[in-house]
Order: C-alpha cells, then sequence, then structure tokens
C-alpha cells in the first residue's frame, strides 16, 4: 500500500492536483493523507469576530478547515467508488514546512502531490511557494502538477540529468513505479556544459543501458543550454508527457546570488515534474 500526501488550501489549483493523484494512481491500494495547514497570522480581526464567544481563534479556524476536508473527502468517494482508496485528514496549525515534515514522519508517506503556480520573478525570489519550498527542504519525491493540467497517461517520461551528475539507482523506485505501470517510453536526456565525452559519461551510459534493458529508452544530449531552459524546450519538441529529476539542495546563498534552476523548472514546467533527491 502507498500512502500520499495531498496538501491542499482548497483552492482550485490543489484541487486539480488531488483530481490528478487520483487517476495517477488508478488500480492501486493507497492511502490518501489530505493536509491543510493554518497559521495565526492569515487571520484577522474579522475572523475574531465571528468565532462564538467561547470559541478561541484556533478552534474556530480548524473547525472550519475540518468541515472542509470531509466535504473533499465526501467529493472524492463519491467520484472514485470502485477505487481502493483510504482518505485521511490532517488539520495543522503550524508553519507549512514543518507540518509536512511531522505528516511524513508519523504516516510514513511514500510521495507528495500538489500544484504549482506559474509565478515567476520578484515574487517567487521573495514570497517563494510552497510546493518550491517542498522541493527544496523536504526528503520526501513529489509530483508538481502545472496549474489547470488535466491527468494525461505518461506514455512519454522524460528522465533529465544535470551537469556534473551521474546516473545512481538509489531512490529511483518513483520513476520505475511509474514507467512499469504505464509501460511508458523513456527519453535519458544528459545536459552538459561542451561535447566531451568522459569515462564517468561512458560508464553512466552502459550502466543505464544495462539498468533500463527491458523499457524501450533512447539516450539524447543537449550542450551548453541552461538546465530549464533544456527541459522546457525538450517537452515541447518530443511530446513528453511528464519529467523526472534528481535534484541536490540548493544553499541560501547559492540562489540568491545565481537564481534557481529548480525554481526555473518547477515553476516553467509543462508537464507534471516528479522531483526525487540524491
Amino acid at each position: 500500500m502507498k500512502n500520499i500526501l495531498l496538501p491542499t488550501d482548497f483552492s482550485d489549483n490543489a484541487r486539480n492536483a488531488i483530481h490528478y493523484a487520483m487517476e495517477f494512481f488508478k488500480n492501486e491500494l493507497c492511502t490518501f493523507y489530505i493536509l491543510n495547514v493554518q497559521k495565526a497570522s492569515s487571520y484577522t480581526t474579522d475572523d475574531l469576530m465571528v468565532a462564538p464567544a467561547n470559541t478561541t481563534i484556533h478552534q474556530s479556524v480548524i473547525s472550519d478547515a475540518k468541515k472542509k476536508l470531509a466535504i473533499v473527502v465526501e467529493e472524492l468517494k463519491s467520484a472514485y467508488p470502485n477505487e481502493n482508496y483510504n482518505f485521511n485528514t490532517i488539520t495543522d496549525y503550524d508553519i507549512f514546512i514543518d507540518a509536512i515534515r511531522q505528516a511524513i514522519k508519523a504516516k510514513h508517506i511514500d510521495l507528495i502531490v500538489m500544484g504549482t503556480n506559474g509565478a515567476t520573478g520578484a515574487a517567487e525570489a521573495v514570497f517563494g511557494s510552497n510546493t518550491l519550498n517542498v522541493i527544496r527542504k523536504i526528503d520526501c519525491p513529489v509530483i508538481a502538477i502545472p496549474q489547470g493540467y488535466p491527468f494525461k497517461i505518461p506514455k512519454t517520461i522524460l528522465y533529465a540529468i544535470d551537469y556534473g551528475d551521474h546516473f545512481n539507482t538509489d531512490r529511483i523506485e518513483p520513476l520505475m513505479d511509474t514507467i512499469i505501470k504505464y509501460k511508458a517510453s523513456l527519453r535519458i536526456l544528459k545536459i552538459k556544459e561542451d561535447d566531451t565525452v568522459t569515462i564517468a559519461d561512458f560508464d553512466d551510459k552502459k550502466h543505464m543501458k544495462d539498468f533500463f534493458k527491458d523499457i524501450n529508452h533512447t539516450f539524447h544530449s543537449i550542450v551548453n543550454v541552461p538546465t530549464a531552459l533544456a527541459i522546457n524546450s525538450f517537452v515541447q519538441i518530443m511530446d513528453v508527457d511528464m519529467t523526472a529529476m534528481f535534484i541536490h539542495r540548493e544553499t541560501f546563498m547559492e540562489r540568491f546570488f545565481k537564481g534557481s534552476e529548480t525554481s526555473k523548472i518547477s515553476y516553467g514546467t509543462r508537464v507534471p515534474l516528479l522531483i526525487m533527491h540524491s
């Protein structure tokens, strides 16, 4: 059984990501944990005014969130009555990232599915986004669903390998599970600084040929193009249905001085993005 975490703020974007997850895991035995995180700074004097006299603002806000989550669960049960799905709800009054960490540990979460907005520029740099923060700070696989993206069977999956990275089978299970379930074709893209082929590159390709021998796969490379641009261009040209990649933790100073490839990729993605952590 898989344990899937579905964070929601009850927006259309979050609702779309949840329905994507329902379709994606069809015919599997899954437990979905639908999480809503509230924080005190989100509430105003109006919330205090409408709360009953014998109720704290915390109790009022949590009660409202629980009611909304119950409605979401009932809608999902009605929409997917024949699936082997179990639903649980979690309401937390905390910092978003801390709530995600606690849920992962307590519920033994295998994968997170979230929506991602198309924010760019100053808004991203200053405020970030919940999805991007999860990708950067949480050590759990994530599928990020672009805003408004409807479920589509992932027939072709792009596995992108960035500058300086090398193939490693450790923690690659989410990608393999998807390929096997949907009998998908795999496009392996190596993003390189130049045309030089090193011994490490040669060994990587041999390793991948052996590892993916039972899967329809092809090798590709793009030279001297920024990672985000390379991936998004390849997705459009090759009609890719999902992108998968490993990322490294980025330090704040690296992001501040040279920008973040992770943010460019996650905000610019046109198809669902499977993030695994190396």
